[in-house]
């Protein structure tokens, strides 16, 4: 069951109470022609995905959207889930006053527990990119499940009456208006990154054995190990554990 709204912006909301994944609606939307800013909310979704393909967890109560980009230039394809990780903070914050942190590459956080995801799929014709499918995932007034409780929150906890459908439109607003043709992140956004890295000072175990200082302007994650400045472009990261733990 679907229907459709417009907020401030002249582009469609399609809402749905249940689909398998907003992803999948959007990819078929933008096929058929779909403008971009067009996005697709689903009070619940059944099979939802976060990055490398995972499950991801959609149940009613959080906030899962989707949105069609249509990129002028692949130059900035690689730094895309950063910028929209930014952009998404700051709506947030802007609406709630609450500050998420961002887990590089694709999560947001607040106070030390996972607040949602972000994933970003392009799809091609060709040699030429079509469109951008920006994915969020939010944990809005859903229950968190106990054995997530130390690694989960949700944005009521902090934030009581908060409704997906009220966080949805500062949201898909501020996803709208990205410019992502700039190949690198610029100044202003690696100072806002840098404000908001949730790894900065964090020691890794994995990929590489050292301490997070910071992101460079391609979106690489800068990782000081005794063999100098790494530069991590993607993978999975595990922390080390805390010094004196067992």
């Amino acid at each position: 069951m679907t229907d459709s709204f417009t907020d401030a912006l002249p582009h469609p909301v399609h809402s749905f109470k249940r689909v398998g994944s907003t992803m999948d609606v959007i990819h078929s939307l933008a096929a058929e022609g779909a403008l971009a800013g067009t996005a697709v909310i689903a009070a619940e979704q059944l099979e939802g995905r976060g990055s490398r393909g995972r499950p991801w967890h959609s149940p009613v109560g959080g906030l899962w959207l989707s949105v069609l980009l249509r990129p002028e230039s692949v130059a900035g394809l690689e730094v895309v889930s950063l910028r929209v990780g930014l952009a998404v903070a700051r709506a947030i914050e802007g609406f709630t006053g609450s500050a998420p942190e961002l887990k590089w590459p694709n999560d947001l956080m607040l106070d030390h527990r996972k607040l949602g995801g972000i994933l970003c799929e392009a799809r091609w014709q060709g040699a030429s990119l079509a469109w951008v499918t920006v994915g969020i995932g939010l944990n809005v007034q859903n229950r968190i499940p106990a054995e997530l409780e130390q690694s989960a929150v949700a944005l009521e906890q902090v934030c009581p009456g908060i409704t997906p459908r009220a966080l949805s439109e500062p949201i898909i607003a501020a996803v709208r208006q990205l410019d992502l043709s700039p190949e690198r992140l610029s100044p202003k956004e690696l100072e806002e990154f840098d404000r908001r890295n949730w790894l900065r000072g964090k020691q890794l175990k994995e990929p590489v054995h050292g301490s997070v200082t910071g992101v460079q302007g391609d979106g690489a994650l800068l990782v000081h190990t005794n063999d100098g400045l790494v530069p991590l472009r993607s993978g999975s990261l595990e922390l080390a554990p805390p010094s004196g733990a067992h």
